[in-house]
């Protein structure tokens, strides 16, 4: 990796654009990087990092993102990296933008956040052009990473050597310089190698313990199912020997189960003999008691009959007598239905004779019906007198509508004429009505036209009344922000140089007797510089520059307030004018006035129109009422004679046809309601004479049947008929009689019935005792040789299921040993590892064997062959070993500790430690070249001849065409190294000064 040029804008304490042409600085091979503390000499070696992968080096990973842009920089002005290098035979190009919060556009107020971006781009030597490869963050990334073989980490080791840290490698325990060695050489994949075989190891042993668990749980399975028979084994899960312990207990325990079900065998097949012999006694007693009961059942059922035979015989002969009855059951209903219809048609007669005349009480049937018929006849000469009575009527009643017709149309004619004598006055009045309205509405156009720009021009001359205040108020707003302004810039600047004046102070404080100085390296202190009373540290720095970037955005957005208010004055002022807004109001409100009267006066015009045209309607309406009222009056003169002459001829007639009544129609209802009575009477007469007739007919059938039936009259024949529900319940008294009987009988005649009658009474307890005590033995031999069984059946199962548990768990017994060893091994643990070094120990034990020899090639040269770096794989204290990093003093020959240096021999024992170190990480990616190194600070705590074989040995890598930039402020290195990149700080920010070789 070779770099050729590197251009800053914005970045860090760099406001402006700047450029360094690695090119040039690479031609003498050696060049220095220097100036004041504080200037940004680091910043350069944080740009190349940052267009590289995106972050700054480790230590200030608190610059990231916005942090990274100058403090210097214009508002407008991005910050951006780009780097060109040669990597792999490539030519790259590399640019970065972080995030940036710049000024909204169009003149908005506020800031706003714009995303990072990056660039790759390729030359093209055919080409002779640039052509884009990638835009993306992470491919970007992914493609630098590939190319160069290493992570940031390892390239800020490699390439930016940081001298402090290999001075701190170099005093470091092992488990520190493990830390360091294991991210520069990416060993974690041995350590996670020690992990998963300890992972490994612990499932297995999960599983084995496991296993023997389970295998135990079934030994204590069999040990219950046993019932105590079966002895355990004293052992714990995990312990050798359990598993032949287990099986071997198992087996002595099938053994006696086996023996224990052969005897509940036996057992059951006598309790099942005992049993039947039992059962088969049980149900012969059984048979005899039933028999013997049955027997005295039957003679106590005999017993009850002899004893209701007297009453048997008498339903007997009563159910003969129901017999012969129902022969004269069809006369006696007969004869009862003629006596009700007789007495009902007697009734009926005398309710229809008590409603006539006392003349009609002696007349039968046939005069009754004659006087009817007469009355009739009368009734119809009425019909014609009726007719004239109801014409009568309608004759007055249609004389007097006559009168009331003409009664109102005398009242229409006389409002008529009243009303038209009128019409010429009121014709007149609403003309007038319509002309004043239509000159009001023409006035209220007039009126509208003028309404709206003198409503506009008033609006305008409030506007620009208030805008013309807001103006004076902006004005004065703006005059105070723009001196909070400059008095917060002004302090600002104050604070800032009394920073940069006393910053010695702020980087003494951070000093550790012991550590080396971030400006010069030395590890001793003597007289560090003091904080004066009100020093400014960069927290009062930044709360000024704050407080100063507030101030000018508040003075911002109060000058463009006040030019929109400027604006806007003048906009209104142009269509306002100079009149004063009062007078303009009290023009608007005149002229709202009139207008207001005009509308009012004009909305009268469509009501006069509607009130005309409605007069005009009615003027034609009560001419036609007068013409109509006339015409119905001629017509009414000779209607009314025609009826009062029809009139007098009816009233005479119908004189003649009431007689005594008040009228025909009373007349008319006196006839109707006597033949209605007397024709009822005549027919409920003729009734009652055939209903006796019937009656004495039944009466005669009766007697008759009587006789022939034997009843010596009709009613004792009506005595012996029994109803339905009598003669059912006799029925099913004689039935169940003649039913017990016939059962008793056949009991009785039963010879196994009477035979056991014979025998002494059966004693059914004794037997069921007996029984019972049999069946109880059989259930518990049933019992023990079912328990036996099962007993048998689960040591089987569970022998069987231990010993395939027995035959998995070998193998993960076996894989298990076997894991175990290797994961102590490789933990450190093991008896078998004498220097308990782990795996990864051990590895990076070999990469810092090849470090400290590729370092002492150099640090021979470097101390004038007086030291040696080895590495000691020896354990110190209780720690492991491995990781041992020593100096051999060739004046001495003793080999000691590297903490023991000094100052000086630290330093460059740690560049030769860092120049070796990042040959063999070279090697280890792949055998990338690195061709431009960085070597930060460190020079100041050699003496003239220790810097001067420093110098030889860095400028021997100009032999592998390899070039070198110091980092340091030490001025004799600007006299012993010529091509040199100033870094000189100011007030607006660093810039760069680049010399070449001369």
């Amino acid at each position: 990796m070779r770099l050729h040029r590197l251009d800053i804008t914005a970045f860090g304490p760099f406001g402006g654009s700047q450029s360094v042409d690695f090119a040039e600085l690479s031609a003498a091979g050696l060049f220095l990087l220097h100036g004041p503390t504080g200037a940004g000499k680091t910043s350069v070696l944080d740009a190349v990092c940052y267009a590289l992968y995106g972050a700054v080096p480790g230590a200030r990973q608190s610059g990231q993102g916005l942090a990274l842009r100058s403090d210097h920089a214009a508002a407008g002005t991005r910050t951006e990296v780009s780097l060109e290098l040669t990597v792999a035979g490539r030519r790259l190009e590399i640019t970065r933008q972080p995030p940036w919060e710049r000024p909204k556009k169009k003149g908005r107020p506020g800031t706003t956040v714009d995303k990072a971006q990056s660039w790759l781009r390729e030359y093209d030597a055919k080409a002779g052009a640039w052509k884009d490869l990638s835009r993306s963050h992470q491919e970007i990334g992914e493609e630098i990473t590939q190319l160069l073989g290493m992570s940031r980490e390892q390239f800020c080791q490699v390439v930016l050597l940081p001298q402090g840290d290999f001075a701190r490698f170099l005093r470091a325990d092992a488990e520190a310089r493990g830390k360091l060695l294991g991210r520069l050489f990416d060993t974690h994949r041995f350590a996670e190698v020690e992990k998963r075989l300890a992972e490994r190891r612990r499932a297995a042993e999960a599983q084995v313990r496991d296993g023997d668990a389970a295998l135990l749980a079934d030994a204590h399975r069999m040990q219950q199912a046993a019932d105590g028979a079966l002895d355990l084994p004293e052992l714990t899960p995990g312990e050798p020997g359990l598993a032949e312990a287990v099986i071997a207990a198992a087996a002595v325990a099938r053994s006696t189960a086996r023996e224990q079900l052969t005897i509940a065998h036996c057992r059951l097949a006598a309790a099942e003999s005992a049993q039947a012999a039992a059962e088969r006694t049980l149900d012969d007693v059984r048979e005899v008691a039933r028999l013997q009961r049955r027997f005295a059942e039957a003679r106590e059922r005999a017993a009850r009959l002899e004893q209701r035979a007297e009453a048997h015989r008498d339903a007997q002969a009563r159910m003969e007598r129901s017999r012969k009855a129902e022969t004269v059951a069809p006369a006696l209903d007969l004869r009862e239905a003629a006596d009700l219809e007789h007495r009902r048609a007697a009734d009926a007669e005398a309710r229809a004779r008590a409603l006539l005349p006392a003349s009609f009480a002696d007349a039968g049937a046939g005069g009754l019906a004659a006087a009817a018929r007469r009355t009739a006849e009368e009734l119809g000469g009425l019909e014609s007198a009726r007719r004239a009575e109801q014409r009568l009527a309608e004759l007055v009643a249609e004389r007097a509508d006559l009168d009331r017709q003409e009664r109102a149309d005398e009242d229409v004619l006389q409002e008529a004429e009243a009303w038209l004598a009128d019409w010429e006055t009121t014709r007149a009045g609403l003309q007038a009505r319509i002309e004043s309205a239509q000159e009001a509405a023409t006035r209220a156009e007039q009126l509208s036209v003028q309404r709206e720009p003198a409503r506009r021009r008033l609006g305008a001359a409030r506007q620009r009344d208030q805008f013309a205040h807001d103006t004076e108020d902006a004005q004065a707003r703006v005059l105070a922000a723009r001196e909070h302004a400059t008095e917060a810039r002004a302090h600002w600047l104050d604070l800032k140089e009394q920073r940069l004046s006393g910053i010695a102070a702020e980087l003494a404080a951070n000093l550790t007797d012991g550590e080396p100085c971030a400006v010069c390296g030395a590890t001793e202190h003597p007289a560090p510089a003091r904080k004066v009373a009100g020093h400014v540290d960069r927290e009062a720095e930044e709360r000024a520059l704050a407080a100063y970037q507030r101030a000018d955005e508040q003075r911002a957005e109060e000058e463009q307030r006040l030019s929109l208010v400027r604006e806007a004055l003048a906009a209104a002022t142009a269509e306002a004018g100079d009149t004063p807004t009062a007078r303009l109001a009290e023009e608007v409100e005149e002229l709202e006035r009139e207008y207001g009267r005009a509308r009012t006066a004009a909305g009268e015009l469509h009501a006069a129109h509607e009130e005309q045209r409605r007069a005009e309607q009615e003027h034609e309406r009560r001419i036609a009422i007068r013409q109509q009222a006339a015409v119905r009056a001629a017509s009414r003169v000779g209607h009314r004679d025609r009826l009062d002459r029809e009139r007098t001829d009816l009233e005479e007639e119908l004189t003649q046809a009431r007689g005594a009544a008040e009228s025909v129609a009373a007349r008319a209802a006196q006839l109707e309601r006597q033949v209605a009575l007397l024709t009822e009477a005549a027919d409920t007469a003729r009734i009652a004479e055939d209903t006796a007739q019937r009656l004495k007919d039944a009466d005669a059938r009766l007697a008759d049947a009587a006789f022939r039936a034997g009843f010596e009259t009709p009613q004792a024949a009506a005595a012996a008929l029994l109803d339905d529900d009598a003669h059912r319940e006799l029925q099913h008294r004689l039935d169940a009689w003649q039913s017990e009987e016939a059962a008793v009988r056949a009991v009785l005649a039963e010879t196994d019935t009477a035979a056991a009658a014979q025998l002494p009474p059966a004693d059914l307890d004794a037997a069921d005792r007996a029984a019972a005590l049999a069946s109880q033995r059989l259930r518990e031999a049933a019992s023990a040789r079912d328990a036996a069984a099962r007993r048998c059946g689960e040591l089987d199962r569970l022998s069987a299921r231990s010993a395939a548990g027995v035959r998995r768990l070998a193998p993960l017994r076996e894989e298990y040993d076997r894991v175990a060893r290797l994961a102590t091994l490789a933990a450190g643990t093991s008896a078998d590892n004498e220097r308990k070094m782990r795996l990864e120990s051990y590895v990076l034990a070999a990469r810092l064997e090849q470090v400290a020899a590729a370092a002492t090639v150099r640090l021979q040269r470097m101390s004038s062959g007086r030291y040696t770096l080895v590495h000691s794989d020896d354990r110190s204290g209780r720690g492991r070993s491995g990781l041992g990093l020593h100096v051999v003093d060739a004046w001495t020959g003793r080999e000691r500790d590297t903490a023991t240096l000094s100052g000086g021999e630290t330093f460059f024992a740690s560049l030769a430690l860092a120049l070796g170190l990042a040959d063999v990480v070279t090697d280890e990616a792949g055998g990338v070249r690195l061709d431009t190194l960085f070597i930060d600070e460190g020079f100041g705590s050699l003496d003239e001849q220790t810097l001067d074989e420093v110098l030889d040995v860095l400028d021997s890598l100009r032999e592998r065409d390899r070039s070198v930039g110091i980092v340091s402020h030490v001025a004799d290195l600007r006299r012993r190294i010529h091509a040199q990149l100033e870094v000189v700080k100011g007030r607006s920010g660093s810039v760069l000064r680049q010399r070449g070789a001369r």
